[in-house]
């Protein structure tokens, strides 16, 4: 199949690609992204649970067709490290998220994504039409740039170090440098 380049379809048929990731119907890979990393999703996980309002659920690390293209075109599909979306999705079982059913979309910045989450993925994931994006970085300090959908695009806010406070899209209060281990 060189060169064929795969429908979001044909992308969901693979079953889990795992370190992959679908961009303009192409696949790409993603290193892995240490245990550093992969701790700050597991404890940003653990800090949101709790405060999570009813009917919303945390997702890590599972595909996300961003439906970008039309049905039987090149696709666009992420692994972002965490989502949040509506309860209801999580129990459909195919294990592939739609962007209209998530409210937010978290990133850990990996020293090897970080142009990639700053832009390509913010971008992305605007286009989408995702709600909300935060983009966590784990350099320290430790800070959270809050991204709000706007009428073109994302609306970002100044990065915040130390404790992360919103009312939106839900209440919940971050506690970033908790984020290390």
């Amino acid at each position: 199949m060189t060169g064929h380049l795969l429908t979001i379809e044909e992308y969901a048929a693979l079953g889990g690609a795992g370190f992959t990731e679908l961009v303009e119907g192409r696949l790409v890979t993603s290193p892995g992204s240490g245990r550093r990393h992969d701790v700050a999703v597991c404890l940003l996980a653990g800090q949101l649970e709790r405060q999570l309002p009813r009917g919303l659920a945390f997702v890590v690390r599972n595909d996300l067709d961003l439906c970008l293209a039309p049905r039987g075109e090149p696709g666009f599909a992420r692994r972002p490290d965490l989502l949040i979306v509506g309860w209801a999705a999580t129990t459909r079982g195919d294990g592939l998220f739609r962007a209209d059913e998530v409210l937010v979309v978290a990133e850990v910045v990996a020293p090897d994504s970080k142009r990639t989450d700053y832009q390509v993925k913010h971008d992305e994931y605007a286009d989408a039409g995702i709600p909300h994006y935060w983009i966590v970085d784990i350099a320290e300090p430790v800070s959270l740039v809050a991204c709000r959908a706007g009428p073109s695009g994302y609306l970002d806010a100044p990065a915040v170090t130390g404790t992360f406070t919103a009312d939106i899209p839900f209440p919940v209060v971050l506690d970033l440098d908790a984020l290390l281990g």
